[in-house]
């Protein structure tokens, strides 16, 4: 079965089972008070999704007032980073009138959570975070409705501060929201859409708070997949190919068998052995012997985008207008340019690990995971039992970036605990980590663009091989354009990889070759690349008050590329958030080393719930994005990876580092848009348009390693 189509399955499976339940094994389960069941019927769970399954999404998370006057969030969202576990709770407790102190959020524990498709997309806040807004203000009418009968007066003459109500005319006559709830075991729906606050209303929204979970990280009491222990608990390390495709020949464990303490479990080419120290089970995975025979796929780092180019067959039109096969007038200039992107890995903080356990016929699993719902449905799938059987617990996930979307370790991890009979923990070796990734996809840009004589932008024919439609329709004004995006199709070939969602997927390629061409026809037309953007912005106020807001903040003053100053911007749209980042760049002509000096990110974001956590965000993104601007890509061979360690894969150091400024467009009236990916789009063009302008060199691969700066210097 499909993952979408178990999607929609396990969101009608949820309401039933809602629908069914009486109130007062409903309330048994959540616990007494006031709760309220929503659905985030905004969040756009699945592409094409039909009326009909439009309704199945009638409950995706609850809002309890508890009898103690505490608030809890039970959400299927996980924090991995990037603070919804701050964000949502805020949201909540303004609508709601309650201190954020008095606000407990639980997430992703499949047990006691609603459904949820997963955390990704910077939706926690841009969507879930609406709905539950409109959620909370529902209960605040709820409980005021509630506290109108008890003070015997009209909801409208009440007032509301931390969760106490009293009356207008007599604070003094008042009620708190426990005493309204205490003994009472109340479970309503959201019938309405109440009238959210506005930014004047607004008391915790717009202030800037430090992320709750920050002490428990910093000083290691944070507990992530790694850090459970259970008794008895054995370590596991599975038999794995040298590359992907290959077919197990032989195996001889004999070696690993006479280690003390080593166990093997099997089943077919299922091979795994057990110790209770971690130590010994990865020593006794070297003592195994095997025989591969490996898949042969005639591709590597040299002909990678020449396959790539062959093999886009199937044309899907994004956007179009104009003439896009138009010729340009003879005093016009025509631009055909090819950009180059390799593939690279998530390369997170943390391995995928996974630790499980069987109590009686009920699976326990702990697992590193941004999607714990269907990693759930692929584990009761797996294993032949049914879904009510497997329960993901709530851990911190320490890294994902999209690459624990899918969770092969938890699978994994839940068939040797059921082989086995013992509680399991899983950890991949980085080397695992590396080839088992769903790797950032390569991808080959091709674009023909052109201008007039007078520097007007009049053409614009864009198309990506391979890589993802996220941000590869343009926003500038051009009357002659057609953005298609081509991938494999029939009898051509894919990746040789498994390839996935990369943060702020295909929009770092696509922002990187756009941005890049729109500065090659500012220097032939003689103009300020700044200015050249502007000029082709009228249709778009939206982008044009973030390039004068982060001009200004930059100290942005007008030149024609290259000028040597080592200036470069570029501008996108991703997550509902207009961004462009400027940077200062210092290219050293002789080694080509790249030291980008400062980053200015300017965006408009709408209201920015928690401004330090948007800060945090746009920084991240940053100094990660300099790693697949200057240096992160995977050398291969057909389908045997040759990059599968830091000893050979460079991320971002702490040398690297720029001064980092962020501007926010005040827009707090506004919904608010996703804060943690959009400044990274950005990073890959306005590095490459900075080195242009110190340099007057234009590359046209990525990453801009210091060998391939060289060399295009050299070309110049």
């Amino acid at each position: 079965m499909k993952r979408e189509e178990k999607i929609t399955e396990q969101l009608s499976r949820d309401m039933n089972n809602l629908r069914e339940m009486d109130r007062r094994n409903f309330m048994k389960r959540i616990g007494g008070g006031l709760v309220i069941a929503f659905s985030v019927t905004d969040m756009p769970l699945l592409a094409g999704c039909s009326p009909q399954e439009d309704e199945k999404r009638d409950v995706n998370a609850y809002l309890k007032i508890g009898e103690a006057g505490r608030v809890t969030l039970y959400t299927g969202k996980v924090e991995m980073g990037q603070g919804p576990i701050t964000s949502l709770p805020m949201m909540l407790a303004d609508e709601l009138d309650v201190a954020i102190e008095s606000v407990d959020i639980i997430m992703g524990d499949t047990d006691i959570c609603p459904y949820d498709e997963g955390t990704y997309g910077s939706l926690s806040t841009r969507a879930f975070g609406q709905v539950l807004r409109a959620t909370a203000a529902e209960a605040r009418a709820i409980l005021l409705k509630m506290a109108a009968g008890e003070l015997s007066t009209d909801p409208n003459q009440l007032q509301v501060s931390n969760g106490l109500v009293s009356t207008i005319s007599d604070p003094a006559k008042q009620v708190s929201y426990a005493e309204l709830t205490k003994g009472k075991a109340i479970l309503e729906t959201v019938k309405e859409k109440p009238e959210l606050k506005k930014a004047a209303e607004m008391k915790i929204m717009g202030s800037s708070r430090l992320h709750v979970d920050a002490e428990l990280k910093v000083t290691g009491q944070a507990k992530y997949s790694g850090d459970i222990q259970l008794p008895g608990m054995m370590y596991a390390k599975i038999v794995r190919p040298p590359s992907l495709g290959a077919k197990l020949i032989s195996v001889d464990t004999s070696a690993a068998e006479a280690i003390e303490g080593v166990e093997i479990v099997r089943e077919e080419d299922f091979i795994v052995l057990l110790h209770a120290s971690q130590d010994t089970a990865d020593y006794a995975i070297t003592r195994v012997k095997t025989e591969f025979e490996e898949e042969i796929m005639e591709v590597d780092n040299d002909t990678l985008h020449e396959y790539l180019g062959k093999n886009g067959t199937e044309i899907r039109e994004i956007g179009s207008g104009g003439d896009p096969d138009a010729d340009i007038d003879a005093s016009g200039t025509l631009f055909v340019s090819e950009f180059k992107d390799p593939y690279i890995a998530h390369a997170p903080i943390e391995n995928h690990t996974a630790t499980a356990v069987f109590e009686g016929d009920k699976l326990n699993i702990w697992a590193s995971c941004q999607t714990p719902y269907s990693t759930k449905e692929d584990v009761a799938e797996a294993l032949g039992i049914p879904q009510e059987k497997v329960r993901l617990n709530e851990i911190f996930t320490g890294g994902a970036f999209g690459g624990k979307i899918y969770n092969p370790q938890a699978i994994e991890v839940a068939r040797i605990a059921k082989l086995s009979e013992k509680p399991i923990q899983l950890v991949y070796s980085r080397e695992e980590e590396f080839l088992y990734d769903r790797l950032r996809p390569a991808a080959l840009v091709k674009i023909k663009s052109g201008i007039t004589a007078d520097g007007e932008m009049v053409l614009w024919d864009y198309n990506i091989y391979f890589g993802g439609r996220r941000g590869a329709k343009h926003f500038y004004d051009i009357p002659n354009h057609r953005t298609r995006n081509l991938n494999p199709s029939g009898e051509s070939k894919g990746h040789p990889f498994y390839t996935g969602a990369w943060r702020a997927p295909s929009n770092n390629t696509n922002t990187w070759a756009r941005e890049s061409q729109i500065e090659i026809m500012a220097s032939a037309a003689g103009k300020d690349p700044l200015q050249f953007r502007l000029d082709h912005l009228a249709e778009n106020q939206k982008m044009t008050k973030v390039l004068e807001a982060g001009a200004e903040k930059f100290g942005w003053t007008p030149a024609v590329g290259p000028s040597g100053r080592g200036y470069g911007l570029a501008c996108g749209i991703d997550a509902g958030t207009y961004v462009v980042v400027f940077v200062e760049a210092e290219v050293n002509k002789s080694t080509g080393h790249v030291q980008v000096k400062r980053a200015v990110v300017s965006q408009d974001l709408g209201l920015v719930v928690n401004p330090q956590g948007v800060i945090i965000q746009a920084e991240g993104c940053v100094i990660m994005g300099l790693g697949y601007t200057l240096s992160e890509e995977i050398e291969f061979e057909g389908r045997k990876m040759l990059t599968r360690n830091f000893d050979t894969y460079t991320l971002p150091q702490f040398s690297w580092t720029p001064q980092i400024d962020v501007v926010n467009i005040d827009k707090q009236d506004e919904p608010p848009q996703g804060g943690g990916e959009p400044a990274i789009i950005c990073m890959g063009g306005a590095v490459a348009n900075a080195i242009f302008d110190a340099t007057g060199a234009r590359l046209y691969q990525l990453p801009m390693t210091p060998e391939r700066v060289l060399e295009a210097i050299r070309a110049t």
